[in-house]
């Protein structure tokens, strides 16, 4: 095998590898944001730690995350509709 062919095979990613990437990528960003959101959540709303929550450690847990999970779901729409609009703004500037 002659070291042309080996580079050439080098260059093609294979689909299931690169799906399978993809997924594990997926996984660590949301293990990342679920951890983000534990702690910014946690030292929100635990005052002192005890055997159970109270009321008002629960309703600021169930808040903390509705709020995260709004602000998440905003930040990522802001930037799909981001992405969306570049390329009309590139093509435009290229004409």
């Amino acid at each position: 095998m002659d070291s042309s062919s080996s580079m050439a095979g080098r260059g093609s990613v294979d689909p299931q590898l690169k799906h399978f990437i993809e997924l594990e990528t997926q996984k660590q960003r949301y293990k990342h944001l679920v951890h983000q959101m534990t702690e910014l959540c946690w030292e929100k709303c635990m005052d002192k730690p005890g055997p159970k929550l109270d009321s008002r450690a629960e309703t600021c847990f169930v808040n903390c995350v509705e709020r995260f999970i709004d602000t998440s779901q905003f930040i990522l729409n802001r930037l799909e509709q981001t992405q969306q609009s570049r390329p009309a703004i590139s093509e435009g500037l290229s004409d």
